[in-house]
Protein backbone atom coordinates (compact mmCIF):
# COMPACT_ATOMS: atom_id res chain seq x y z
CA UNK A 1 0.00 0.00 0.00
CA UNK A 2 0.79 3.75 -0.24
CA UNK A 3 2.38 4.77 2.33
CA UNK A 4 3.17 8.32 1.58
CA UNK A 5 -0.27 9.96 2.74
CA UNK A 6 0.70 12.55 5.26
CA UNK A 7 -2.64 14.64 6.68
CA UNK A 8 -0.21 16.91 8.65
CA UNK A 9 1.75 18.22 5.47
CA UNK A 10 5.44 17.71 8.08
CA UNK A 11 5.88 13.69 7.91
CA UNK A 12 9.46 14.74 9.26
CA UNK A 13 7.84 14.88 12.63
CA UNK A 14 7.12 11.59 12.71
CA UNK A 15 10.15 9.56 11.23
CA UNK A 16 9.27 6.62 12.38
CA UNK A 17 7.05 4.13 10.55
CA UNK A 18 5.76 0.43 11.47
CA UNK A 19 3.72 -1.89 9.14
CA UNK A 20 0.29 -2.95 11.16
CA UNK A 21 -2.58 -4.90 10.51
CA UNK A 22 -6.11 -3.35 11.41
CA UNK A 23 -7.79 -6.65 12.53
CA UNK A 24 -11.22 -5.18 13.82
CA UNK A 25 -12.98 -1.64 13.86
CA UNK A 26 -15.77 -2.09 16.76
CA UNK A 27 -18.57 0.11 16.63
CA UNK A 28 -21.37 0.25 18.62
CA UNK A 29 -24.28 3.40 19.09
CA UNK A 30 -24.16 1.62 23.58
CA UNK A 31 -22.84 1.33 26.14
CA UNK A 32 -23.11 -2.64 27.09
CA UNK A 33 -21.01 -2.54 30.52
CA UNK A 34 -22.84 -0.37 32.57
CA UNK A 35 -23.98 -0.97 36.28
CA UNK A 36 -23.16 -4.28 38.05
CA UNK A 37 -21.55 -7.08 36.38
CA UNK A 38 -23.37 -9.80 38.17
CA UNK A 39 -26.31 -8.09 36.29
CA UNK A 40 -25.34 -8.88 33.07
CA UNK A 41 -23.53 -7.11 29.65
CA UNK A 42 -27.04 -4.83 28.24
CA UNK A 43 -27.89 -6.39 24.23
CA UNK A 44 -26.54 -3.70 22.22
CA UNK A 45 -25.66 -3.43 18.22
CA UNK A 46 -22.53 -4.07 18.22
CA UNK A 47 -20.48 -3.70 14.45
CA UNK A 48 -17.00 -5.23 13.35
CA UNK A 49 -17.32 -3.00 10.16
CA UNK A 50 -14.63 -2.74 7.58
CA UNK A 51 -14.20 0.98 7.14
CA UNK A 52 -15.10 3.33 9.68
CA UNK A 53 -15.60 7.12 9.09
CA UNK A 54 -13.23 9.59 12.03
CA UNK A 55 -14.29 13.06 12.83
CA UNK A 56 -11.51 15.74 14.17
CA UNK A 57 -12.46 15.87 17.74
CA UNK A 58 -15.44 14.00 18.14
CA UNK A 59 -14.33 10.11 17.17
CA UNK A 60 -15.75 7.22 15.02
CA UNK A 61 -19.07 8.42 13.79
CA UNK A 62 -21.92 6.14 14.87
CA UNK A 63 -20.01 4.92 18.08
CA UNK A 64 -21.26 5.32 21.53
CA UNK A 65 -18.24 8.20 22.33
CA UNK A 66 -19.01 10.03 19.31
CA UNK A 67 -19.23 13.81 19.79
CA UNK A 68 -19.52 13.30 24.45
CA UNK A 69 -18.22 16.18 25.64
CA UNK A 70 -16.91 13.86 28.56
CA UNK A 71 -14.70 11.40 26.26
CA UNK A 72 -13.58 13.90 24.09
CA UNK A 73 -10.00 13.23 24.82
CA UNK A 74 -10.60 9.82 24.59
CA UNK A 75 -12.93 9.46 21.72
CA UNK A 76 -11.26 6.58 19.65
CA UNK A 77 -9.64 3.33 21.55
CA UNK A 78 -7.10 1.07 20.58
CA UNK A 79 -6.28 -2.18 21.78
CA UNK A 80 -3.32 -4.66 20.63
CA UNK A 81 -4.05 -7.70 19.81
CA UNK A 82 -0.65 -9.38 20.77
CA UNK A 83 -1.79 -7.85 24.73
CA UNK A 84 -4.78 -9.52 24.15
CA UNK A 85 -3.15 -12.88 23.26
CA UNK A 86 -1.25 -12.12 26.50
CA UNK A 87 -4.13 -12.05 29.05
CA UNK A 88 -5.79 -15.49 27.35
CA UNK A 89 -1.96 -16.85 27.84
CA UNK A 90 -1.56 -15.72 31.52
CA UNK A 91 -5.08 -17.19 32.26
CA UNK A 92 -4.65 -20.69 30.32
CA UNK A 93 -7.27 -20.33 28.66
CA UNK A 94 -7.51 -22.96 25.64
CA UNK A 95 -8.61 -20.44 23.15
CA UNK A 96 -8.42 -16.46 22.61
CA UNK A 97 -11.44 -14.79 23.17
CA UNK A 98 -13.12 -12.42 20.64
CA UNK A 99 -10.97 -9.07 21.09
CA UNK A 100 -14.47 -7.29 20.67
CA UNK A 101 -15.27 -8.67 24.34
CA UNK A 102 -12.90 -5.42 25.22
CA UNK A 103 -15.29 -3.24 23.58
CA UNK A 104 -12.26 -1.14 21.81
CA UNK A 105 -12.56 0.88 18.62
CA UNK A 106 -9.39 -0.79 16.79
CA UNK A 107 -7.78 -4.09 17.32
CA UNK A 108 -4.31 -3.76 15.68
CA UNK A 109 -1.68 -5.88 15.45
CA UNK A 110 2.09 -4.79 15.29
CA UNK A 111 2.23 -2.09 17.57
CA UNK A 112 3.36 -0.99 20.99
CA UNK A 113 0.79 1.22 22.03
CA UNK A 114 2.27 3.04 25.45
CA UNK A 115 4.73 5.34 23.91
CA UNK A 116 2.26 6.91 21.77
CA UNK A 117 0.82 8.33 25.09
CA UNK A 118 0.96 11.77 24.73
CA UNK A 119 2.36 12.17 21.28
CA UNK A 120 0.59 12.74 18.07
CA UNK A 121 0.69 10.07 15.44
CA UNK A 122 -0.66 8.86 12.14
CA UNK A 123 -2.50 5.94 10.94
CA UNK A 124 -2.77 5.19 7.15
CA UNK A 125 -4.93 2.32 6.00
CA UNK A 126 -6.25 2.04 2.19
CA UNK A 127 -9.13 4.18 3.63
CA UNK A 128 -6.68 7.40 3.80
CA UNK A 129 -5.06 8.70 6.92
CA UNK A 130 -6.01 10.30 10.37
CA UNK A 131 -3.81 12.01 12.47
CA UNK A 132 -4.49 11.11 16.32
CA UNK A 133 -2.81 11.91 19.59
CA UNK A 134 -2.19 9.40 22.49
CA UNK A 135 -3.87 9.74 25.83
CA UNK A 136 -4.69 8.18 28.68
CA UNK A 137 -4.09 4.26 28.85
CA UNK A 138 -7.82 2.60 28.42
CA UNK A 139 -8.26 0.64 31.59
CA UNK A 140 -9.32 -2.61 32.19
CA UNK A 141 -13.03 -2.98 34.27
CA UNK A 142 -14.45 -5.43 36.36
CA UNK A 143 -16.70 -6.30 33.57
CA UNK A 144 -13.61 -8.73 32.07
CA UNK A 145 -13.97 -10.92 34.81
CA UNK A 146 -17.82 -11.68 33.59
CA UNK A 147 -17.60 -11.64 29.96
CA UNK A 148 -14.42 -12.93 29.10
CA UNK A 149 -12.87 -15.43 32.22
CA UNK A 150 -12.31 -15.08 35.56
CA UNK A 151 -8.98 -13.05 36.89
CA UNK A 152 -9.42 -10.97 33.48
CA UNK A 153 -9.46 -7.75 34.90
CA UNK A 154 -6.44 -7.64 36.63
CA UNK A 155 -4.60 -9.93 33.73
CA UNK A 156 -5.30 -6.75 31.76
CA UNK A 157 -4.12 -4.28 33.98
CA UNK A 158 -1.26 -2.37 31.79
CA UNK A 159 -2.71 -3.92 28.87
CA UNK A 160 -6.44 -2.43 28.45
CA UNK A 161 -5.32 -0.27 25.31
CA UNK A 162 -4.90 3.27 24.58
CA UNK A 163 -7.16 6.13 24.52
CA UNK A 164 -6.50 9.06 21.46
CA UNK A 165 -8.22 11.87 20.60
CA UNK A 166 -8.53 12.47 16.53
CA UNK A 167 -6.66 15.47 15.07
CA UNK A 168 -7.83 15.33 11.70
CA UNK A 169 -11.16 13.55 10.02
CA UNK A 170 -10.49 10.24 7.36
CA UNK A 171 -11.18 7.01 7.29
CA UNK A 172 -9.94 3.77 8.57
CA UNK A 173 -10.12 0.46 6.80
CA UNK A 174 -9.37 -2.88 8.01
CA UNK A 175 -6.66 -4.37 6.74
CA UNK A 176 -2.87 -3.12 6.11
CA UNK A 177 -1.68 -0.22 7.35
CA UNK A 178 1.57 2.01 8.16
CA UNK A 179 1.71 3.70 11.65
CA UNK A 180 4.05 6.53 11.78
CA UNK A 181 4.80 7.59 15.24
CA UNK A 182 7.57 11.10 16.75
CA UNK A 183 8.74 8.23 18.60
CA UNK A 184 10.51 4.78 18.38
CA UNK A 185 8.51 1.87 19.15
CA UNK A 186 9.03 -1.80 19.42
CA UNK A 187 6.39 -4.06 18.38
CA UNK A 188 7.99 -7.17 20.06
CA UNK A 189 6.40 -5.59 23.45
CA UNK A 190 3.36 -4.62 22.46
CA UNK A 191 1.89 -7.68 24.15
CA UNK A 192 3.57 -6.30 27.90
CA UNK A 193 2.04 -5.19 30.95
CA UNK A 194 3.25 -1.37 31.50
CA UNK A 195 2.35 -0.07 34.81
CA UNK A 196 2.67 3.80 35.45
CA UNK A 197 3.00 4.95 38.89
CA UNK A 198 2.48 8.45 37.92
CA UNK A 199 1.03 9.68 34.82
CA UNK A 200 2.26 11.77 31.81
CA UNK A 201 3.10 15.52 32.26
Amino acid sequence: MDVDVDVSGDGSQRPHAYEVQVLHLLVSPEHAYFGRPRDGAADVPTHDLDEVEVVAGKGIRGDRFFGKAAHMDAAVTFLAAEAWEAVAADLGLPAVPDPLLARRNLVVRGVELDPLRGVDFELVTAAGAVLLHGGRPANPCAWMDRVVAPGAHRAMRGRGGLRCTPLTGGRVARGPGVLRSPVPLDPARAGEAVLRRTPLP
